[in-house]
């Protein structure tokens, strides 16, 4: 396939993985602010401590068989009823687990009330496994016009469902039906959506051929976990339940932008990238593309919250969650290695060497241990954040390294790659600090969404100014996108 042909179905592709992040945050958002307002931090707490449990037992679970079917150059039908067998062996038998467990999680948390809502939440797993494994497809072949339907179906409904029951019930029971709603809905649209049909099968060899790849995928989803929700059993038990609900809002909210949008490049990335998996030179320009466009995005987002963090805070969310402020700006770096970090990870998977994820991941968990208790007891949540970020912050350098070395890219056109950006959002950072300060005097909602405007101007005004001057190639990048439709 020739770079030109598969650009554009990447670039299509991405418009609908965007199309299902912006559409699906922003009701998460929105459900976020709702939900806030009605709900206590304990209520968070409580579904965050059920959420925790049950991710927990679908972490250590994990076959990475979809990621191995994604990978795959050949057709993949003959590995999907396989595929799909096993899948629903391990959802029953985590539902059972979750159930019988249910009285010891509450217990290990001190949070009786969470037995309940633990045994609940089990159904998801449940009603999960049973989807319909044709729509890996989606993936594989680009299709994310399909993909969208399938996502943002299940996220409307737990979204309305969510939001009507707090209104009714104002508990922990509003999250726990949104969920479940959400789960049901994918399974109904899977099979309306795409032709295949799965059957039960027997052919172990498939399956075991799948988890030769699939096993690293485990290994690394194993690590993610304990890296990014390992905080949250952290703190759930040191620094107590409430505390559990103001670090999830401060990490969300911190890191979904970030991490939320520039998931819509990386996303189309891993089937792009595995397309191409034989010429490296192909992957080295498509990496650069890939990289230029998250950076420009991923820098600015994080500077913004870093700024914006108190007011917002105060006047959309209110006064109860002020405590959540400084960990949501120390997260707010952390939301931005996060972004870079996502474009090698559809790389290393996409090469077939996993592995590199696994050592990496194993690395930065090491460091996280280290940190993360003396940091909490010293300075609560916010230690807690500066724990998680500073790991990120050294296990950056070293993963770039690899990467470069992978596709042979130069040290100093790395570095420029990462100083355009930062320099960019510095200023741009620089501009506002000196606005706030001229209008400390004025608060209210209408100040707090004009800086936010003339920060995007003056980001966006900058980045066509260097643009020009260095060189970089985003014009070019853009031009290709608008190229993409166009035709």
């Amino acid at each position: 396939m020739d770079d030109k042909p598969l650009s554009h179905k990447v670039i299509k592709g991405g418009f609908w993985v965007f199309l299902i992040r912006i559409l699906g945050q922003l009701l998460n958002f929105i459900r976020l602010i709702i939900l806030a307002r009605i709900l206590a931090p304990a209520d968070f707490g409580l579904m965050g401590i059920a959420l925790l449990t049950m991710t927990t037992l679908e972490t250590f679970s994990q076959t990475g068989f979809q990621t191995a079917l994604i990978q795959k150059k050949k057709d993949i039908k003959e590995y999907l009823d396989a595929a799909w067998t096993v899948l629903i062996i391990r959802g029953i038998i985590l539902f059972a687990i979750l159930y019988f467990i249910a009285p010891i999680a509450a217990t290990f948390f001190d949070a009786s009330a969470a037995k309940p809502i633990i045994q609940v939440i089990g159904f998801s797993i449940l009603i999960h496994a049973f989807t319909n494994i044709g729509i890996v497809y989606f993936q594989k072949e680009l299709e994310f016009n399909k993909q969208f339907i399938y996502e943002f179906i299940g996220t409307l409904s737990d979204f309305v469902v969510a939001v009507s029951a707090a209104l009714i019930l104002r508990n922990v029971w509003a999250l726990v039906f949104g969920l479940l709603a959400g789960n049901m809905a994918r399974l109904i649209v899977s099979y309306r959506i795409h032709p295949y049909r799965p059957r039960i099968s027997h052919d172990l060899k498939k399956a075991k051929e799948l988890w030769g790849f699939g096993k690293w995928v485990l290994g690394a989803t194993i690590l993610t976990f304990l890296i990014t929700q390992g905080d949250d059993i952290f703190v759930g038990k040191i620094v107590g339940v409430a505390a559990l609900g103001f670090y999830q809002l401060a990490y969300k909210i911190s890191n979904m932008p970030t991490t939320e949008l520039t998931h819509v490049i990386t996303r189309v990335s891993f089937p792009a990238y595995s397309k191409i998996q034989d010429s490296k030179e192909r992957l080295k320009r498509a990496y650069l593309k890939i990289f230029k466009l998250v950076s420009i995005v991923a820098f600015p987002l994080s500077g913004g919250i870093f700024i914006f963090a108190p007011a917002f805070t105060q006047l959309i969310l209110g006064a109860k969650w002020q405590p959540a402020v400084s960990s949501m700006q120390a997260l707010a770096l952390y939301g931005l290695i996060r972004s870079v970090g996502a474009t090698t990870g559809p790389l290393f998977n996409a090469l077939g060497k996993p592995k590199y994820v696994v050592r990496l991941q194993t690395i930065q968990l090491v460091l996280i241990a280290l940190l993360i208790y003396p940091l909490t007891v010293r300075w609560g949540i916010l230690g807690t954040s500066l724990a998680i970020t500073i790991t990120a912050v050294i296990i950056r350098p070293i993963t770039d390294n690899i990467v470069r070395k992978s596709i042979g890219l130069p040290f100093l056109h790395y570095l420029k790659l990462l100083c355009f950006p930062l320099l960019i959002t510095a200023m741009s950072c620089a501009f506002m600090l000196v606005i706030n300060y001229a209008w400390s005097a004025n608060s209210g909602l209408f100040p707090l969404i004009t800086q936010i405007v003339l920060f995007i101007f003056m980001y966006a005004g900058l980045t066509f100014l260097f643009d020009s001057l260095v060189g970089h190639g985003l014009k070019d990048i853009i031009r290709n996108i608008i190229g993409a439709y166009v035709k």
